[in-house]
């Protein structure tokens, strides 16, 4: 279970295991812009999913991760606003194993958060008293 709160202005925080997950929205928004909008803490969980797959798999055969960089583009539907194309870029150093190239593509591809959205759960939004 994921609690949010309401915390002042446009904040609004999530509490998770221990953790929050603290959200406003940008200044010209009628925010403070003290942290990421929810919609970029979702984009930035794209990415940050499949670096942490990215990671293992390095951690996994002893290779080091501190110089690879995964570059997030994303294009969207200028009517609607939504993302209609999101590319995650593996910035590897030339010293990178060439054998491991195509293996290190397959596993951030098996990123949780992508497989969420490639195959959408259902949602139900609704109202009880506390």
């Amino acid at each position: 279970m994921i609690e949010i709160t309401f915390d002042g202005g446009k904040v609004v925080t999530a509490h998770s295991h221990g953790h929050m997950i603290r959200t406003d929205q940008p200044s010209d928004n009628g925010g403070g812009d003290t942290a990421p909008a929810p919609f970029e803490l979702f984009l930035a969980s794209i990415g940050t999913c499949a670096g942490i797959y990215v990671k293992s798999f390095c951690d996994n055969r002893q290779i080091p991760a501190e110089n690879i960089k995964l570059i997030q583009t994303t294009v969207y539907n200028k009517e609607t606003g939504l993302p209609v194309s999101i590319k995650l870029d593996i910035k590897l150093p030339p010293d990178f194993p060439e054998k491991y190239k195509a293996s290190l593509l397959h596993v951030a591809g098996l990123c949780k958060v992508k497989k969420s959205i490639a195959n959408p759960p259902e949602f139900e939004i609704i109202t009880s008293s506390k």
